[in-house]
């Protein structure tokens, strides 16, 4: 498996059983939340994008594929990629993984455009985001 862009994050992050569905596995809406909570961690890792801020990241588009069941118990790691930057967003890219036997259960895809809070528009990605990317 191949993940474009650089490693930027790492977590780590128990299943919990209120995750299942009826089907008795992570339901689908989960593994976006694990991606949503590592990029957020993520950026506030950075000291970017709080609630505060007047500006911060929007996500414009997303995905992911499931590639293996997900069933409790299990603790999770979450990598977080920054791939490609542009005036305004950044590419990133996550993988999901069992925490002790490496199995990948998924992998996602997340575009983040800078916004500014108070003009209700995108502005420009801080220096600091771009400098992790890969172009």
């Amino acid at each position: 498996m191949s993940v474009p862009g650089n490693l930027v994050s790492t977590l780590d992050a128990p299943l919990r059983w209120g995750d299942m569905d009826a089907y008795g596995h992570a339901n689908n809406t989960v593994y976006f939340r694990f991606f949503e909570e590592a990029r957020i961690v993520w950026l506030s890792s950075l000291g970017l994008g709080g609630p505060e801020e007047p500006t911060g990241p929007i996500i414009i588009k997303t995905s992911a594929t499931f590639l293996k069941e997900l069933s409790h118990p299990a603790t999770v790691v979450v990598k977080t990629y920054a791939d490609k930057a542009g005036n305004t967003s950044l590419d990133t890219y996550h993988t999901l993984t069992d925490a002790e036997t490496g199995v990948v259960y998924a992998e996602g895809y997340a575009k983040i455009v800078w916004f500014d809070r108070t003009r209700r528009s995108s502005t420009r990605l801080p220096e600091s985001l771009r400098a992790l990317a890969t172009g």
